[in-house]
C-alpha cells in the first residue's frame, strides 16, 4: 500500500530525517501532526488517509529506538544543500550566457575599481611608516607674517638647531639637513643626483637601512652614503666602499656606506646619498655665513622627541623663540612642528591653520570607489529581477514541494556569491591589467600583494560583502512570489514593485552625471590656467643649473661661444629657475612706505641679457644693457610691485633694498613664476654676476631642438667636460605644476566613463525587465498598427524622465561641490551653463543608445509570438 500522494513528498523527507536521527521520533510525529493540520485546511485531506502515516509510525517505532543516534546525517545534508545551490547556481550562468556575462563583467569593473582604489588610498595612508619611531619624528615649520594673512614655511636658520638642543629637553635629536642637485663623478661616470647635506643625528632618526659599511659620525667630514640604486649605476658590480667620488668637480669624499632605497611612498624617496652637514658647511661661503644669522631660513630642521613629549605642547613653548631675541624682525614669525604622520596627508596651511592636504582626495577617492562599487552591485540587483518572471515559475514550484522561503534566500544568496567570487577573480586580472596605465597617472609604483595573506583574506571578506550586498534585494524579492499565483499565471507586477528599480538607477546616472560635470570642470580649470598669459616666452626656451665651477668662471667666453655656434639665440644668468623663485626680502622700502608694512617682495638676480633671452614683455622703460654703466645700481620691477607700491610714474622712482639704492628703469608684465593658480608676487629684478646658479638658453628657432641641443653640449663640454649636460626644457616645467589636478582629473574621468558604463549596463536590465513586462502590450499595440518608432518613444519616454530627474539631482550637487573646490584656487574658470548642458545631454543620448537595442528589439518582435498564450 502506497501513503497518499498528497503526503509522499513531505513525508519522505521526515522519514529520511528519522532513519538518521531515531531519538527525534517524538519531534517527528509532532512535525506531522503540524503538516497534517496545514494538509487538511489547504488541501482538505482526509483523516483516513492520515491513519496511514500514524500506523507506518507505529511499526517503525520498536526498530528504530533500538538504533542508536548519529550525528552523520547533518554535515553531508549541509554538504550536498550548499552542492545542490551551486550547481543550480551553474545551470542558471550556462543558461543566461549574456546577462552572466553582463553581472559578472560589472561587478567585476566596479570590484577591480574598489581594488584600485583601495591599494592606492593604503599606499597614501602608509606613507612614511616604515620609518622608525615615526610617531615621534617631526619638521620645522613656521608661520610668518607679510601684511595682510600668516604664510607657512619650512625653512629655518641654523642657529634654531643648536638652541633646541640646549634649551629644550623635550627632544631627544635635532639635526639640520639642506637638500642639493650635485654633479657626483668617478671615473668616467658622472651623474647629477639629489641629495641631502645632513647632521649625524638627521640619519639617525631617520635609520636608512645600511646594506654595506657603516653610516658616518661627527668627525666624518668628508664621507658621503650612497643608495643602493646610485651605487650599482656608479659602480655597477663592483664594491663602492672606500671608492672616492668628486661633487661638482670640487671636493672629494669617500663611500662609507650603502643604504637601501627609500620606499616609492617615503618623503625621502627621491634622496640618492647623504654627506655630511660639517661638509656643506666647511665648502660653502653661504653656510659659513649662517650659522650665527637667525634671519636667514635657507635650511631644514627635523627633530625626534622624547617618549611621551606632545607636539603641540612643544610647539606653544618654541613659538616665540626668534622673537624673544634681539632685533627680532618685523615677519613675526612662530615656529612649530609639524609631525611625520602629517608631512603627506595634511600639509596645506592656510593664515596659520592647518586645512588639510592629500587626505581630502584620499576619502574622496575612497567615496567615489565605494560609489563604483555600488553601482555594480545595483546593476546585479537590477537584472536579477529583470529576469523575475522567468525565475517565478521555478520559486513557485520549489514552494508548491516544501522548500521555505528561508532555503530560497539561501539559494539566491549562493548564485550572488558565486557571481561575485567569478567577479572577484576577474577584478584580480582587470586590476593587473590596467594597474601599469594607474600608476602612471597616479604616479606610484604600486603592485599586487600576492603574497599578503591579508590581501586575500581582505579580498575574499570583500567578495563576500559584496555579493551579500549585491544578491540581498533579488534574494528577498524573489523568495517573496506567490507560488500558486505564479503557477496559476496570474502574477502581475504592479507599478510600484518598479520603483526601487527606477530609484536605483535613477542614482546610478545622479552619480554618472555629477562624475562628468566635475571631470569637465577639473580640466577647464587646468586648461584656464594654462591659457594665462605668463609674461615670457617658453618655446625653446632650457635651463642648466650651474653646478660647475668652470661654467661660471667663464660665462662671457661661453655665451659668445654658444651665439656663435648658432644653435642659440641668446643665453642670460639668474638666481632661480623661470618656473620658481629663489627667495624674498622684506628689507624693502620706497617712498610713501608705511612703517609698519612689512610685504614680501620676491628678490630676482640676473645678467643683463635674462630679459632679452626669456622674452618677458616690457610694459615702460627699457631692459637692462651694457651700454649704461648705471645699470648695476638699477631695478626693473613687475606689475605686481608698482600697485604695491602705488607708484603713479614708476619710472626713476628710488627702492632702497639690503642698505643700497636703486633707479626703477624698467616696469614688466607680472610673470607667472610660481603657482599658475594664484596671483603674481611683487618682484624686482636687479643686476648681480655674484649671486647666479642658472643658466637660461633661447635655442635658436631655425634648427630642430635636436641639432641645437647637439651643438649646445659640445660647446658646454669644451668648457667642462666632466660635467654632465642635464637640461630641462621651461615649458616641461611649467606643465609639471599642473600634475596635481591632472592626476585628479584624470582619475576622475577614468571612474566616471567606468560609472557611465556600469549605469548603462543597470539601464539595459531596466530595459530589459519592462520590455519583458510589457511583452503582450507591444503586441496588442503593433497589431492594432503601432509603429516600431511608436513601440521605441513608449520604452524610451519613461527612461528620458528618470534621466532628467537625475540631472536635476545632480547639477545642483556638483555646482554646490565645485564651487567650493573652484574656491581653493585664486585664478580660476568659472561654472558656464552649457557644462551643465553639456553633461546632461551627454547622458540623455548615452540613454538612448543603451535602451534602444532591447527597445527595438521588444518592437520588432512578432505580436503573434507574443500574445500565443491568450
Amino acid at each position: 500500500m502506497k501513503p497518499p500522494r498528497h503526503v509522499r513528498p513531505r513525508f519522505a523527507t521526515r522519514l529520511l530525517h528519522l532513519f538518521c536521527a531515531p531519538h527525534r521520533l517524538d519531534e517527528l510525529e509532532s512535525d506531522l501532526d503540524e503538516l497534517f493540520q496545514q494538509r487538511v485546511k489547504h488541501l482538505g485531506l482526509q483523516k483516513a488517509r492520515w491513519r496511514y502515516v500514524k500506523d507506518v509510525l507505529s511499526l517503525m517505532r520498536p526498530s528504530l529506538m533500538k538504533r542508536q543516534p548519529t550525528n552523520a546525517y547533518p554535515n553531508p545534508a549541509i554538504t550536498t544543500m550548499l552542492r545542490n545551490y551551486l550547481t543550480v547556481a551553474f545551470r542558471n550562468l550556462l543558461k543566461n550566457r549574456v546577462y552572466s556575462f553582463i553581472n559578472i563583467f560589472g561587478l567585476a569593473s566596479g570590484m577591480a575599481v574598489a581594488m584600485l582604489i583601495g591599494l592606492w588610498m593604503y599606499d597614501e595612508l602608509s606613507f612614511d611608516k616604515h620609518t622608525k619611531n615615526y610617531d615621534r619624528l617631526a619638521k620645522l615649520w613656521q608661520f610668518v607674517k607679510f601684511d595682510v594673512e600668516k604664510s607657512s614655511y619650512d625653512v629655518m636658520p641654523i642657529p634654531l638647531a643648536q638652541e633646541l638642543r640646549s634649551k629644550y629637553p623635550d627632544f631627544e635629536s635635532v639635526g639640520l639637513s639642506v637638500t642639493r642637485n650635485v654633479i657626483l663623478a668617478s671615473g668616467d661616470r658622472k651623474l647629477l643626483k639629489l641629495g641631502n647635506y645632513v647632521e649625524p643625528d638627521f640619519i639617525n632618526m631617520l635609520s636608512p637601512d645600511i646594506v654595506s659599511g657603516t653610516r658616518f659620525g661627527n668627525n666624518d667630514i668628508n664621507s658621503i652614503l650612497l643608495s643602493e640604486s646610485l651605487a650599482n649605476a656608479m659602480f655597477g658590480t663592483e664594491s663602492p666602499l672606500n671608492k672616492l667620488i668628486k661633487l661638482d668637480n670640487k671636493q672629494t669624499v669617500n663611500v662609507a656606506g650603502v643604504y637601501k632605497d627609500f620606499p616609492a611612498n617615503s618623503t625621502f624617496n627621491d634622496v640618492t646619498f647623504l654627506v655630511p652637514w660639517k661638509f656643506f658647511e666647511a665648502n660653502t661661503e653661504n653656510a659659513k655665513r649662517d650659522r650665527t644669522d637667525w634671519d636667514s631660513n635657507s635650511y631644514q630642521i627635523y627633530v625626534q622627541l622624547k617618549p611621551g613629549a606632545d607636539f603641540a605642547q612643544v610647539s606653544a613653548k618654541i613659538k616665540d623663540i626668534r622673537m624673544k631675541r634681539d632685533n627680532p624682525p618685523g615677519y613675526k614669525p612662530e615656529f612649530f612642528l609639524h609631525p611625520m604622520t602629517k608631512w603627506h596627508l595634511y600639509s596645506d596651511f592656510k593664515d596659520g591653520v592647518n586645512t588639510g592636504g592629500i587626505i581630502t582626495f584620499v576619502w574622496l577617492f575612497g567615496s567615489i570607489g565605494v560609489i563604483v562599487l555600488l553601482l555594480a552591485c545595483i546593476n546585479f540587483m537590477n537584472l536579477s529581477t529583470a529576469r523575475s518572471e522567468k525565475r517565478a515559475k521555478e520559486v513557485g514550484i520549489r514552494k508548491s514541494i516544501g522548500s521555505l522561503r528561508s532555503q530560497l534566500i539561501m539559494q539566491f544568496f549562493s548564485e550572488s556569491l558565486l557571481i561575485a567570487m567569478l567577479a572577484f577573480m576577474l577584478s584580480i586580472l582587470f586590476v593587473q591589467l590596467t594597474l601599469p596605465f594607474f600608476n602612471q597617472i597616479a604616479e606610484k609604483k604600486m603592485v599586487i600583494p600576492w603574497a599578503s595573506p591579508l590581501f586575500w583574506l581582505a579580498g575574499v571578506g570583500f567578495s563576500l560583502l559584496t555579493g551579500f550586498i549585491a544578491g540581498s534585494y533579488p534574494a528577498l524579492y524573489l523568495s517573496g512570489f506567490q507560488p500558486i499565483k505564479v503557477l496559476k499565471g496570474i502574477m502581475r507586477t504592479n507599478r510600484s514593485a518598479t520603483i526601487p528599480r527606477r530609484v536605483l538607477v535613477g542614482f546610478q546616472f545622479t552619480v554618472s552625471v555629477t562624475l562628468i560635470i566635475g571631470t569637465i570642470i577639473v580640466f577647464r580649470q587646468i586648461e584656464h590656467a594654462k591659457d594665462r598669459p605668463v609674461g615670457y616666452s617658453r618655446n625653446g626656451l632650457i635651463e642648466l643649473g650651474m653646478n660647475a665651477p668652470e661654467l661660471s668662471s667663464h660665462y662671457t667666453a661661453l655665451r659668445n661661444d654658444l651665439i656663435n655656434s648658432g644653435a642659440v639665440a641668446d643665453m642670460a644668468e639668474s638666481s632661480g629657475s623661470m618656473t620658481g623663485q629663489a627667495g624674498g626680502t622684506t628689507d624693502i622700502s620706497w617712498k610713501g612706505k608705511k612703517n609698519d608694512s612689512k610685504p614680501l617682495v620676491m628678490s630676482n638676480y640676473v645678467t643683463h641679457d635674462y630679459g632679452k633671452t626669456i622674452g618677458w614683455q616690457v610694459k615702460e622703460g627699457r631692459n637692462f644693457s651694457r651700454d649704461f654703466t648705471t645699470d648695476s645700481a638699477s631695478m626693473i620691477i613687475n606689475e605686481a610691485a608698482v600697485r604695491l607700491m602705488g607708484f603713479k610714474r614708476p619710472l626713476g622712482e628710488t627702492v632702497r633694498q639690503g642698505g643700497r639704492e636703486y633707479k626703477v628703469i624698467g616696469v614688466i608684465k607680472d610673470m607667472v613664476k610660481e603657482d599658475p593658480f594664484k596671483p603674481v608676487n611683487p618682484s624686482f629684478f636687479a643686476v648681480n654676476y655674484r649671486n647666479v646658479n642658472t643658466i637660461n638658453i633661447r635655442l635658436a628657432p631655425q634648427l630642430s631642438p635636436q641639432e641645437a641641443l647637439a651643438k649646445v653640449e659640445q660647446v658646454f663640454k669644451s668648457y667642462s667636460p666632466d660635467s654632465p649636460f642635464d637640461y630641462n626644457f621651461v615649458d616641461d616645467q611649467f606643465a609639471r605644476k599642473f600634475g596635481n589636478e591632472e592626476r585628479i582629473g584624470g582619475l576622475a574621468g577614468g571612474f566616471a566613463i567606468l560609472a557611465i558604463l556600469i549605469s548603462c549596463l543597470g539601464l539595459f536590465g531596466l530595459a530589459s525587465f519592462m520590455a519583458e513586462q510589457r511583452t503582450k502590450e507591444i503586441g496588442i499595440r503593433k497589431v492594432l498598427g503601432a509603429s516600431v518608432f511608436n513601440v521605441w518613444g513608449l520604452l524610451s519616454k519613461e527612461f528620458m524622465i528618470l534621466i532628467l530627474v537625475a540631472f536635476c539631482i545632480a547639477a545642483p550637487i556638483a555646482y554646490y561641490v565645485l564651487s567650493g573646490w573652484l574656491q581653493n584656487y585664486q585664478y580660476r574658470t568659472d561654472l558656464s551653463w552649457w557644462i551643465f548642458a553639456l553633461a546632461g545631454l551627454g547622458a540623455l543620448v548615452v540613454t538612448l543608445l543603451t535602451i534602444s537595442f532591447q527597445s527595438i528589439k521588444a518592437a520588432l518582435t512578432n505580436p503573434v509570438k507574443s500574445l500565443r498564450s491568450e
